[in-house]
């Protein structure tokens, strides 16, 4: 692997005032603000108004993934509360889709909150309306992570329907509130139909249904890709340098027609929804180029692994029609209606995006990894975006304002 830069997390810092959290969601998904950058020049507007600032002939791709109510509260005989947050199925080989199907038992990597007052024993709770009954056992654990054994009555049943029943919204650790029956709509996309996420692609929550309309009356298409965000995504970058840090993965999933789509249509600018949507339609790439360079047969599901890009150099890469190409004949000849697979690509600055040219995301947390994709993306001008926010009284994280951010040609690279 080529070595990466010496990159300081301390250079990705910015004071973030409490107040300028949104703990609530906008009255309305598309009056929330909206930031516009391009070429250097920043403005603001609502983002009922996006269609007036996309390149006219682009294409959209956002990420249909649904958020499953994956916080379970249990209470002790003993009036103490006990709270599991499931993060992903104990057999990592096995897809979130199947699991969510999984009838009982299940065994589930989870983090569990005030575990020193839950010592053994099973928890259980019963739904009054229903009369289903759910239990919990401590089935092992790796650090902070325990694997939890979760049973139920009746056992046909399968887990998602168990959360949708049981569970509450994950909303994220720094919205430090209860969640409400306000919270199970409007932290979902309009368009999600993937259930799998502990997290929402936040920046797709400010898309109404009418907004859709208006994007449609311009003839500009939308494509669905699927990543399943993990709770890692909150994950701040606590080593004094990126490389370093240890990146989450997560489990996407991109279909053939949507390959197909996207190929033939090569020649629009790509507008990206999403962080997530960024990673999954990146990491493609690269598994594309695996494609095109290396001679050994590729299996599904695919891996795309932190530091895979890097190895690479940057100034002599295919053009992503031909890995696409590829991609797509991979599928023919594989009989593959989807491509699957995990990413664990990390984004830092000096990345050289290969099919993102616009983006629209949230105001993402200091030190996170999340801003170092978005420092990539904007080289140092990422600080003149944020302190325009800061200043023009913008909603940061996830239920906060959304940006759209044409890519910076003349990137100041660490």
């Amino acid at each position: 692997m080529k070595i990466l830069p010496q990159i300081s997390i301390d250079k990705y810092v910015y004071d973030l005032p409490e107040e300028r959290i949104a703990y609530q969601p906008a009255s309305y998904r598309d009056q929330s603000g909206l930031l516009i950058y391009r070429q250097g020049n920043i403005s603001k507007d609502r983002f009922i108004n996006l269609v007036n600032y996309l390149p006219a002939d682009g294409l959209i791709v956002c990420n249909d993934t649904r958020v499953v109510q994956a916080r379970l509260i249990f209470e002790k005989t003993t009036g103490a509360k006990i709270e599991i947050f499931c993060l992903e199925p104990a057999d990592r080989g096995k897809s979130l889709h199947g699991a969510y199907d999984s009838c009982s038992p299940v065994v589930w990597k989870c983090f569990v909150g005030n575990v020193s007052k839950w010592k053994s024993g099973i928890l259980e709770k019963q739904d009054d309306k229903t009369g289903k009954i759910l239990r919990a056992e401590k089935a092992g654990r790796d650090e902070d992570i325990f694997f939890i054994n979760f049973s139920w009555n009746p056992p046909s049943t399968g887990f998602a329907e168990i959360l949708e029943l049981f569970g509450r919204v994950p909303l994220p650790p720094y919205i430090q509130r209860d969640d409400n029956d306000e919270d199970k709509i409007r932290y979902q996309t309009t368009y999600n139909t993937k259930p799998g996420s502990v997290a929402a692609a936040t920046a797709g929550l400010h898309f109404s249904d009418k907004l859709l309309k208006k994007i449609a009356t311009k003839n500009i298409p939308i494509f669905h890709v699927t990543l399943h965000i993990g709770a890692g995504t909150f994950k701040p970058v606590t080593t004094q340098y990126v490389d370093k840090h240890k990146m989450h993965h997560e489990q996407f999933s991109v279909s053939l027609e949507t390959i197909e789509k996207l190929f033939s249509e090569d020649h629009r600018p790509y507008v990206i929804v999403g962080t997530t949507t960024v990673r999954t339609l990146e990491s493609l790439y690269w598994f594309g180029v695996r494609l095109l360079r290396n001679s050994k047969k590729e299996q599904c599901p695919v891996e795309v692994a932190q530091w895979e890009p890097y190895k690479y150099d940057f100034d002599d890469l295919p053009s992503r029609k031909e890995v696409l190409k590829s991609i797509y004949q991979w599928m023919r000849q594989n009989d593959l209606e989807n491509i699957t697979g995990t990413t664990s690509l990390m984004i830092v600055p000096g990345y050289r995006y290969q099919m993102t040219d616009v983006l629209i995301t949230n105001f993402h947390q200091p030190a996170s990894t999340l801003l170092l994709l978005v420092a990539a993306f904007t080289g140092n001008d990422w600080r003149s975006i944020y302190d325009y926010a800061l200043n023009n009284d913008f909603r940061f994280l996830s239920y906060g304002d959304s940006c759209l951010l044409y890519k910076n040609r003349s990137l100041n690279l660490p």
